[in-house]
Parts: structure tokens; C-alpha cells; sequence
């Protein structure tokens, strides 16, 4: 799918100070030719605003709540649902504690569309940076693993760029030619750093985490890098990660793999994220294939009620009827017996969007013409 930009009238200012204005600058042309391109209207507040932000050297962007209702944001992508969401994620442990063996069983079930225990899976194409390996250890592991059945959307190397000789510039190169893709897993962090850079400090972790995250959210695809824990021991398993608090505070979320003993087949998994609920769950190494097995989950789900909103906005849609567009208004007469005002309709549904596209693969887009807004839905779930 092809979600268009986050927001048309909020440039990226992820930019370094110095360039900073002249970047926005190019930011916001970008826009403007894009709205030309795409043969749409740009109102007189929004023009006024690209004017400001490419003339005014103290313009700072800002958004009223209302603005913020009125807009719809690029949903996230529920790569496991209830598991393991689009954006970057930290897969931490103890050196030897099956880390690979746990992302590549992840890797498989994401590219072969199989439920990962009890979590659904959304199918995509999955590249594995083993940058610890070699393709003979590969193939032997991944045989064991999962049989002789081959998966054409699952993508290894064991050799790439780190990030400042161009690593976003092969994993854009990867995406572009498979634009299915959903996951890409690093193994590990450190093969990915500058070589002989600076020692490592807040500034620097937080950096490469947020490099990647931006890659992630362009995209919309979800990292998950490997890294290790250190030694010492701490009554918040996530203060076990590696390295400074800014790697885990440029991440989305983050796992760590923990056993009592090395030679233990029992582990417990910690999951912290962002855009879905903390959990621990109980794992079982099963020797013979190399699999982790869940025995126990902790911490039981929390699932939304049904929404009659969503649920009637998604039965107006069929694949014989794959759209619908027309303004708010039209869309309430539609929905019978629904009162509500036009204008909370809108809102409701794009506060709402990243729910309406994950569990009914319905896209919702605002269109401004002359006449006013209209609401574009389709079925468009890749």
C-alpha cells in the first residue's frame, strides 16, 4: 500500500541546525509540487503557511487541538498483531540465549503469513542482516528450523554498509524492489556502527536508533535489531540493555530475552512498546527443531470492544465496490440510524484510521476541493 505523506501540511524538520531552513525550504516545494501533481487545491491558510515557512527564519510549526482532530496520520502497520508493530524495536539479551533463533522464527512466520502462537500475522517480505553469520550456518540453522519448504519473500545477507557508509541507502535499494515489504531484521547493532568512531555515549545511541526509525516511519516497516545486554543485573530488565537510555528512548519499544541459567531451555520475554500493551511471556526452546515455544503469557491482552461506527463505515465497502467518496453528510445518510454531527464523524473516524485500516483494511483520505472537503474510504489492504 501507498499511504501518501504523514501529514501534507507538517514537513520533515528532522534536519541539522545549519541547514536546517534551507532544508525546510526544499521540504515545502515538495509539497506544493505534489498537491500540482496530484491536480489538488491548496487553500489560501495552507499557502499562506508553506509562504511562512520558506520566508520566516523563526517560523515554528504548530498544530491547535483542533487541527489535530481534523487530521489524519498515517496509520501504524500491525506487522504481529498485538505484537509487533511498524517502527524500530531493540531485541536484547545475554550472548547465546537463542536471540537469532527467536528473530529468525519472527522472519518466517512474517514472510510465510503464518500466526506467530497466537498472534495473527500480516504477510510481507522480510530481509535478515546476519551480519554474525555466514550462509552455510544459515542454511544449516533455517533447514533445521523449518523443514525443506523454501520461502521466496525471505531475504538474508550477511555482509552490508553500516550507517555511515550508506546502509539506508541499501535498504531503500532492498524496499524499492520489494515494495511488500514488512520487516527487516538487523543482527546485530554493532556490526551497523561507525567503525572507529567515538566512544559511545546518549548522543551517539540515540542517533543510530533514530536514523533507523526515521528509515522505519518513511517507509512504514518495522526494524528489529538485535543488540546485547550487559552483565550487571537491575530490577527493570530494560535497564539490562547495552549501551546508554538513548537507544531505548530513540526506539518504539523493545525485547528482552532472559534466562536464570545459560544452559536453561526456559526463558522469559519482556515486551515494552509504544503502540502496543506491555507483556511477559513464558518461551520453551525445543531442542530437537530449534523453536520457541510460548507456555505461558502473563499478561492477557486487552482487545477493543466492536465499534458500530467502524463496523458500518467497513460494510459500505465490498470488492465489487471497493470506494466511496462524498462529504460527511452524504456519509451519515448512509449509516442508518447513526446520529451524529458531520464534523464528529470526521474526527471520529480519523482518530480512528489506524484502527479502520489494520482490522478492516479500509483507507480513509481527506479531499479538499472547491465545494469543500469529502471523505475518500477504500478497501486497500495490501
Amino acid at each position: 500500500m501507498n499511504l501518501g505523506e504523514e501529514k501534507m501540511t507538517a514537513p520533515s524538520m528532522s534536519v541539522a541546525a545549519d541547514n536546517g531552513r534551507s532544508a525546510t525550504k526544499v521540504s515545502v516545494l515538495s509539497l506544493i509540487q505534489k498537491h500540482a501533481k496530484r491536480n489538488e487545491e491548496i487553500a489560501p491558510d495552507m499557502l499562506q503557511e508553506y509562504t511562512r515557512q520558506i520566508t520566516d527564519p523563526n517560523y515554528l510549526h504548530t498544530v491547535s487541538l483542533t487541527e489535530l482532530y481534523d487530521t489524519i496520520y498515517r496509520p501504524k502497520t500491525q506487522i504481529i498483531e498485538g505484537f509487533l508493530c511498524s517502527g524500530v524495536y531493540l531485541f536484547a539479551g545475554a550472548p547465546k540465549v537463542g536471540k537469532s533463533f527467536f528473530v529468525a522464527q519472527l522472519g518466517y512466520h512474517v514472510s510465510a503469513g503464518l500466526p506467530l502462537w497466537k498472534y495473527p500475522i500480516n504477510q510481507g517480505a522480510v530481509l535478515y542482516l546476519a551480519l554474525e553469520d555466514d550462509y552455510a550456518r544459515l542454511q544449516k540453522r533455517l533447514s533445521r528450523m523449518f523443514g525443506m519448504d523454501g520461502e521466496n519473500n525471505f531475504y538474508f545477507a550477511t555482509q552490508a554498509k553500516n550507517f555511515r557508509e550508506g546502509l539506508d541507502g541499501q535498504l531503500t535499494a532492498f524496499v524499492r524492489e520489494h515494495p511488500d515489504t514488512k520487516l527487516i531484521i538487523i543482527d546485530t547493532l554493532q556490526r551497523i556502527r561507525e567503525i572507529g568512531g567515538e566512544r559511545y555515549n546518549y548522543s551517539s545511541d540515540y542517533e543510530i536508533v533514530a536514523l533507523l526509525k526515521k528509515f522505519a516511519d518513511q517507509q512504514n516497516i518495522c526494524i528489529v535489531v538485535v543488540h546485547h545486554t550487559r552483565k550487571q543485573g537491575s530490577e527493570d530488565s530494560f535497564d539490562t540493555i547495552s549501551g546508554t537510555n538513548g537507544l531505548l528512548g530513540a526506539a518504539d519499544g523493545a525485547f528482552i530475552m532472559q534466562k536464570e541459567r545459560r544452559t536453561d531451555n526456559k526463558a522469559i520475554l519482556d515486551v515494552v512498546g509504544r503502540d502496543q500493551q506491555d507483556q511477559r511471556l513464558h518461551l520453551l526452546f525445543d531442542r530437537q527443531r530449534c523453536l520457541w515455544l510460548l507456555t505461558e503469557t502473563e499478561t492477557e491482552l486487552w482487545k477493543e470492544p466492536p465499534n458500530p461506527l467502524l463496523e458500518a463505515i467497513a460494510s459500505l465497502l465490498s470488492p465489487e465496490n471497493p470506494e466511496w467518496t462524498g462529504s460527511a453528510t452524504d456519509l451519515i445518510d448512509r449509516l442508518d440510524g447513526m446520529d451524529i454531527q458531520p464534523n464528529v464523524l470526521t474526527r471520529k473516524l480519523n482518530v480512528s484510521a489506524d484502527r479502520l485500516w489494520n482490522e478492516y483494511g479500509v483507507r480513509m483520505d481527506n479531499i479538499r476541493t472547491h465545494a469543500g472537503r469529502l471523505v475518500k474510504l477504500s478497501l486497500d489492504k495490501a
